[in-house]
Parts: C-alpha cells; sequence; structure tokens
C-alpha cells in the first residue's frame, strides 16, 4: 500500500480555536488508538486531498513538529454542507502486528463488458468492501475484472480472494453484474382516446316523434304550446 506524509501541528486548544484554524485553512482532527491517549492536531486542507478525493487506500505517516511520526489510517472526514470542504478528520493509528478492519474501494477493470456490448446495463451494488488484515496486507483497491461478463452474469464476495485479506462480507453478496436492458411495454391506446373526445349523447326529454313525423323548429315547437287565442266575435248586424 502506498504511504502518505503529512505535516501535522499539536493542538493544545479546542472547541472554539477550531473556527480560527479553518479560516487559516487548516483542518483540526484527532489520532486515536487503543490504549493511547488521543492526539489533537491540524493540517492543511490542500494536505488531506490526496486521501479524500481518489479511490484509492493509503497508509498516512503522520509527522509532528518535534518529530514524533505515527502511522495511521483515515478513518472519518467531516465535510462543510454548504462548501463540501473538509472541517475535521480523525485518523486511526496502525500497529505491525494487529490487525485492523477497515473498508477498500472496489475498482472495475477490463474495459466494457461483454454483456454491455449485446446492450445489457452494468450495475454495480457494492463500492466498498470491509476486510480485516494487518498493515502491512492493506491494498490500495480491490480489482473486479468485468470484461468477460454476458447478461445475467454476475460476481459475487464469494469470487474475490485476496491474500492474507479477511472479507467480512456475506459471500453471497452480489457486487456487479450484467443485465438485460429494460423494454418498455408499448401503450395500446384505447378507442376514442387520441384525437379530440367523443360528445356525449344527449337524451331528450319528452315524447319522441312518430316515423315520418318531422320535429318542428324550435320556434314552431313554442308556439305550439301556447294556448290558441279565440277568434274575435263578429258584430251583430243591426
Amino acid at each position: 500500500m502506498q504511504e502518505i506524509i503529512i505535516k501535522a501541528e499539536n493542538r493544545t486548544r479546542t472547541g472554539r480555536h477550531s473556527r480560527a484554524l479553518r479560516k487559516e485553512g487548516k483542518v483540526p482532527g484527532i489520532y486515536y488508538i487503543h490504549g493511547e491517549d488521543n492526539i489533537p492536531f491540524a493540517v492543511t486542507g490542500k494536505s488531506l486531498q490526496p486521501l479524500i478525493y481518489t479511490t484509492e487506500s493509503h497508509i498516512i505517516s503522520l509527522e509532528f513538529g518535534d518529530g514524533g511520526t505515527k502511522k495511521c489510517i483515515l478513518r472519518e472526514v467531516q465535510f462543510d454542507p454548504v462548501t463540501e470542504k473538509p472541517i475535521h478528520v480523525d485518523l486511526l493509528g496502525l500497529r505491525e502486528n494487529e490487525e485492523i478492519t477497515l473498508e477498500i474501494p472496489v475498482v472495475i477493470t477490463g474495459g466494457t463488458p461483454v454483456g454491455v456490448k449485446e446492450g445489457g446495463v452494468l450495475q454495480q451494488s457494492i463500492r466498498a468492501l470491509k476486510i480485516s488484515c494487518l498493515p502491512k496486507n492493506i491494498p490500495n483497491h480491490i480489482e473486479v475484472n468485468a470484461e468477460e461478463l454476458k447478461i445475467n452474469d454476475f460476481i459475487h464476495v464469494s469470487d474475490i480472494k485476496i491474500a492474507d485479506v479477511t472479507i467480512l462480507a456475506n459471500e453471497e453478496d452480489t457486487i456487479l453484474g450484467v443485465i438485460p436492458p429494460t423494454v418498455e411495454k408499448e401503450v395500446v391506446p384505447e378507442p376514442g382516446a387520441e384525437g379530440e373526445a367523443e360528445e356525449p349523447e344527449v337524451i331528450a326529454k319528452g315524447k319522441k316523434p312518430e316515423e315520418g313525423e318531422e320535429e318542428g323548429a324550435p320556434e314552431a315547437k313554442a308556439e305550439a304550446g301556447k294556448t290558441p287565442t279565440p277568434p274575435a266575435k263578429e258584430e251583430r248586424k243591426k
């Protein structure tokens, strides 16, 4: 595993003073290991970039101004929710003869899988695997070759073998595979669904006209409904 050297300064004050450090472009942090006291420190934000923005794992050689050096790994980074810059870092100490548990990123190799060329879709379900090993055996990453995968072929945890490393995951879990393409069903429109909506049938009230009888115009119907006016009486002859 690649080793990165980071210069650090001891922090004698914590709490509110962390804000002042961040304004200076520094990131406060804690180094810890079981059986020893925690060590508060500060490093430059720039020095953390090779550890944060990468898919590789690294061993860190944390060098203090008094000449002391601590071997450790990156355990956790806290980011500002607005600027997304690191605001705090936790480093876990290492001992050469003690195994450590950590997550290692999974890297896909081999180029475009056969199944993808045939129209399938590469689906990665696991992007990091938890392992246990001695510090000297920590891998930079875990390579998974997907070149020969056809449609409906999958790689499981049980397929990964790394010397002197124990993978702490369910052997049946799927890491990645090539799945068939999604085929959308053709929607068959229902009658009357396309174009203008059909007008609903209007059922008229009243008596239905007999065959051969024409319905009168609206004006004629209105006249037919009036009470007939009696004829004027003729004047009596004198």
